[in-house]
């Protein structure tokens, strides 16, 4: 299911499974040390999410800069976005 196939109007963030943890957990400060623990975790409550596909979908499409969003981090959506380079 992505964002756009859901009902319109309806708010695929409410189906979240981030919606039951501390938002800070998906905002590391940094990428590497610590931070990487904390990007694991919230990586793993990502992968076990119901709307894992709208969400990053919808970062790509927002192109958003920070925080974890569909378990990627903003190097990883930069690195989505980018074109593919003919072989």
């Amino acid at each position: 299911m992505t964002y756009r196939e859901l009902r319109p109007g309806a708010n695929w963030q409410a189906q979240s499974a981030c919606r039951r943890e501390d938002p800070e957990l998906f905002f590391p400060i940094g990428d590497t040390g610590p931070s990487l623990v904390q990007i694991e975790e919230a990586k793993e409550v990502c992968r076990d999410c119901t709307v894992l596909e709208p969400c990053l979908q919808w970062a790509l499409d927002s192109c958003e800069t920070h925080g974890i969003w569909g378990a990627t981090t903003e190097a990883e959506r930069r690195r989505l976005r980018r074109p593919a380079r003919p072989a």
